[in-house]
Parts: C-alpha cells; structure tokens; sequence
C-alpha cells in the first residue's frame, strides 16, 4: 500500500493562525480595557435603578450592545487616528498602523457593530437606551475625536461625556426613563474622567506631543496638569457622596466611598509634588481601581440593604 502523501491543504494550520491573527487584531481595535470599563459602570446602574438584579436577558443585551457600540466607536476612532498613532510609540502597533487590518475593513466593521448595537438595544430594552448609546458612539467619534482631541487641551473634559453615558444607558434600559441617580452616576465618571486620562497623558507626554495633540500636560505643562488633576479628584469625591441625596444608600456604599475617595485624593496630591512618569502611570491604574470599586459597591450595597 502506497504512503498517502503529506496534506499541502492551505487552509491548515498556517491558514488557521493568520485566521486568528486577524480576528486577535479586530478586537484589539475594539480596546477591550476601555469596553470593560464602561460596561463596570452600567451594570451597577441597572441594578440601583431595578433596585434588585434586572431581567438577566436584559442584562446580557445590554452588555453585549454595549460592548458592541463602544467597540465600534473605539475602532472608528483607531480609523480616525491611524496616521497620527504611527508616531506615537504607545500606539505604533496597533492593526490599522501594522496594516494587519485594512482601513476600510476596520471602518466598516466600526460601523456595523453600532447599527447591530443598536438594533438590538432598541428589540430587547427600548428605544431611550438605543438612542443614548449611538449618542455615545456619534459623540466620541464626531465631537471627541474629530473635533476637541486635535484642538483644545479641554478635549477629555469635554469628551469625556460619551464614556459616562453608560451610566444613563443601563438606567434607562431598565426603567424606561433617566432619574437623577442614574445623572449623579453619568457626572461621577464624566469628573473622573480628566484625571484619569491625564495621568495617561504624562506618563506618554511625549509621545502627545510628537503626534501633535494638544493634551494639558504637554500645552499647559504638568504643574498645571497635576494641580487640575487634584482639582477633578476633590470634585469626583464629592459627587460620590451625593448619591445619597438621590436615592438610598447604606453605610456600606458610605464607608467605601469615604475611604477609596481619599485613596484617590491622596494620589493626586503625591503627583503634584512629584509628578514622574511612573507615578503618573500608578495613579492611572489606581483611578481604573478606584471607579470599578465604587460601581461593584453601588451594585453590593443593594443586595446588603435589602437582606
């Protein structure tokens, strides 16, 4: 019996890796981290607003739109954004500037994912939550990216509106309507939001600079920079104990409010009187610490009041 000769089929496994390698580049444009953040923050939301957990299915559709939408809206900004992120080292690697994806492969599938998104927040929640998350999408990509990012080193005070829009979106999916909760939310993480990006910006001040965007450490300098980071963070503790003002919270959300918050002033402060990369890049990710912890506790701190 004769050897069956070796298998020269081209979709093996060399067709299977660069089909891997391709999907692996889609999601990098989607910039998981920064959809895993936003999704923290609408869940917590849906839970306060239902005052228990909502309807799981609910939650899945929510989740997975918005994942979709933030995605899409992160690769349409990566689209926007390739030829200036070819002269930042941060972001040389990324699909569009490799060429692993193609530009308009990548613009088209930004595109879809938001017109899927859509479509299936407006079936299974309901039109408001629909609406409120292609706002977010239309206004991170047209009035962010576009327009305050290349021009005002205000853009991620201003822009910042789009990554708290979340908040209101899993309110309204729940309820049908936007309370003042859902609002003290959507301001807890537009505040954050400067402080946070800012300490990004000077780790990698740089590199802003070298793609020419305007960002307030590298225009106005990092004294200025880490003295308005203070600022914010004094600002975001401060909304973090209205909410009870709004709605009902017990001593748990309190305490962990209370204590997280002075974590994060603190971290401000010790950037102001040495505001180095590594220092910057720490606060970074404690801020990401800090506003996970917050949401989790306005989610557990439901279920603890009503044992």
């Amino acid at each position: 019996m004769s050897e069956v000769p070796p298998s020269t089929d081209v979709a093996g496994p060399p067709g299977r890796r660069r089909a891997l390698e391709t999907v692996r580049a889609y999601v990098a444009l989607t910039k998981p981290r920064v959809v895993e953040l936003l999704l923290i923050t609408t869940v917590p939301s849906m839970i306060l607003a239902q005052n228990g957990f909502p309807d799981p299915w609910l939650v899945v559709a929510v989740l997975v739109g918005g994942s979709l939408a933030a995605g899409g809206a992160n690769t349409i900004n990566s689209w926007i954004e390739r030829d200036r992120d070819q002269l930042m080292r941060r972001t040389r690697n990324r699909p569009l500037v490799t060429g692993t994806i193609r530009p308009t492969s990548a613009l088209v599938f930004g595109i879809v994912c938001n017109v899927v998104a859509f479509g299936l927040l407006w079936s299974v929640a309901n039109l408001l939550a629909a609406c409120l998350t292609l706002t977010a999408t239309l206004f991170y990509v047209f009035v962010y990216t576009v327009w305050l990012k290349p021009r005002t080193a205000q853009n991620i005070v201003i822009g910042g509106a789009a990554g708290a829009i979340p908040t209101l979106v899993g309110w309204a999916a729940v309820t049908g309507t936007v309370a003042a909760p859902a609002w003290v939310l959507f301001a807890l993480v537009f505040f954050w939001t400067p402080p946070h990006f800012w300490a990004l910006a000077l780790r990698y001040r740089d590199d802003y600079a070298a793609a020419d965007f305007p960002m307030l450490p590298v225009t106005r300098g990092v004294e200025r920079a880490t003295r308005e980071m203070l600022a914010y963070s004094v600002v975001v503790v401060a909304v973090s104990l209205t909410l009870g003002l709004t709605t009902p919270v017990g001593p748990l959300y309190l305490a962990v409010a209370v204590v997280a918050g002075i974590g994060f002033v603190a971290g401000a402060v010790r950037l102001v009187g040495n505001p180095d990369p590594t220092r910057a890049i720490r606060y970074f990710t404690f801020s990401n610490l800090y506003l996970a912890t917050l949401f989790v506790t306005v989610a557990l701190d439901v279920f603890v009041r009503r044992a």
